[in-house]
């Protein structure tokens, strides 16, 4: 059921092969198995998974330029947008960075089998590597700008948080109620977004 409908809601956006259907399945079942002791996210519904969790996911994926480069999700939480990116683009090197210890012991036993991505257990202040893009989808952008780990960012984020980074980034919409923006790292402009964004 959940690689049907995944495959169905993904279509309009680009056609998913069987084993990445195959391994974002058995993402989700892990997921649902492992938030049942462990808070890693709200939304376990399918339908809701499929479209807000991993459809957002991939489109992020897909927006991103090609080449071999090298990602950092920061606040990865359950692996998004992180895990799908790795599956759907191979070529990149994918870095998930999670803060709370038992998330990252859930992202190392969810990325098992993915050889393009590794977990780092810390702050993302405390990340002292650079990667090409910076990706995030579950941390407010405030914090997220004030990182200077990547010469790219790409959030995804709510309708609501947009208003506050008007002129900073070029939103397209996803959805309803969320945008995802990517701009080149600008730290004159980033200076001018107010702080609890």
């Amino acid at each position: 059921m959940f690689k049907e409908l995944l495959a169905s809601e993904f279509a309009p956006y680009g056609a998913l092969s069987e084993e990445q259907l195959r391994q974002l399945e058995n993402h989700y079942a892990l997921m649902k198995q492992w938030n049942q002791r462990l808070n890693l996210t709200r939304i376990i519904d399918l339908s809701e998974s499929v479209q807000f969790h991993y459809c957002e996911s991939l489109f992020l994926a897909r927006s991103l330029p090609g080449g071999s480069l090298r990602i950092v999700d920061v606040g990865s939480g359950a692996g998004f947008p992180g895990i799908p990116i790795a599956i759907l683009r191979p070529e990149f090197d994918v870095t998930l960075v999670e803060s709370h210890q038992r998330k990252s012991v859930f992202l190392r036993e969810a990325s098992r089998g993915l050889p393009n991505v590794r977990v780092m257990a810390k702050r993302a202040e405390d990340v002292e590597e650079h990667f090409d893009w910076l990706v995030s989808r579950a941390v407010a952008p405030s914090a997220i700008l004030q990182l200077d780990i990547a010469a790219n960012l790409m959030l995804s984020i709510s309708a609501a948080d947009r208003e506050n980074l008007k002129g900073i980034f070029d939103p397209v919409p996803w959805g309803t109620r969320r945008v995802l923006f990517h701009v080149k790292h600008d730290r004159q402009a980033i200076e001018g977004v107010p702080r609890g964004t």
